[in-house]
Formats: structure tokens, C-alpha cells, sequence
């Protein structure tokens, strides 16, 4: 079985905060349920269109594989049952910056991930950013949640 580095259902709260638009990509702000997590993503909305006030899971994995077997190319990430047949959109990044500030129960850690251009900010509490260290690459999988 696949052990995840993350996992957690979130809700879209905003869309491009800072004004920013893009053609055919919007800036997502979400919220953790569990782990009391903020996100930034950003999506391609033409493929996978989000909104706000929708839920969603969101899993970052190591592999795609159910056995949990490591990515070493493309063939053997091609198999006949996958993760990816359980979530609508995927997506595969590295991890290019760690951040933390504060300290104590104000300690919040940040990562920040590269999908092909596409970014993800993920900052909360350093307890839950423990299986994350950097260049590590990864598969982002959402499916929607209903209401």
C-alpha cells in the first residue's frame, strides 16, 4: 500500500487573490479540514474547473503505483490499475523551496512546489511537512468531494 506524504480534504475559499488572472489558470486559496492546512494552487481550469466554496481531496504521493513500488521512468509508473484511476485531476512536481517562521505554537512551515510552471504553496503547522525535503518530486491527485 501507498504510504502518502500528505493527505487531507480541503475547501475553496478564494480564486486569484491577489487579482492576478491567467488564460485557462486560476489561483486557488484552500482550506484544510484535518490539519488546518492553507494552500495556493494553481489549476488548469480549462481541463479541471474549480470553485469557491467546493471540497475536495488532495493527496501528494510518491508513486502512482497501488504497491507503493518507487518511480524509477515512465514504464514503470504504466500499469493496469494505478492511483490515478481514483482522482480526476494529477498532476507531477518537485519541490523547490522549504520555509518556516515563527516559533513554538506559532511555528508555521511552508512548501513550495513546481508542477511545470504551475505552483503550489502548502503552510501550516512543521508537523505535518515532515516527510518533505528538498528536490523531492511527487504526484498531486484531487478529486472532488460532494457538498
Amino acid at each position: 500500500m501507498v504510504d502518502f506524504l500528505f493527505d487531507d480534504t480541503f475547501t475553496v475559499e478564494g480564486l486569484n487573490p491577489n487579482g492576478e488572472k491567467f488564460d485557462k489558470v486560476n489561483r486557488i486559496v484552500a482550506q484544510s479540514e484535518k490539519h488546518g492546512m492553507l494552500m495556493h494552487l494553481d489549476v488548469n481550469t480549462e481541463i479541471y474547473p474549480m470553485n469557491k466554496g467546493e471540497r475536495f481531496l488532495m493527496v501528494l504521493s510518491p508513486t502512482l503505483n497501488w504497491k507503493g513500488a518507487p518511480v524509477t521512468n515512465y514504464n514503470s509508473q504504466v500499469e493496469k490499475k494505478s492511483l490515478a484511476d481514483k482522482f480526476e485531476y494529477i498532476m507531477h512536481g518537485l519541490l523547490y523551496k522549504m520555509s518556516e517562521e515563527g516559533s513554538g505554537s506559532e511555528a508555521k512551515a511552508g512548501i513550495y512546489v513546481s508542477y511545470g510552471g504551475l505552483q503550489m504553496l502548502l503552510k501550516g503547522h512543521p508537523s505535518h511537512l515532515t516527510k518533505f525535503e528538498l528536490d523531492q518530486k511527487f504526484f498531486l491527485l484531487i478529486r472532488k468531494l460532494a457538498s
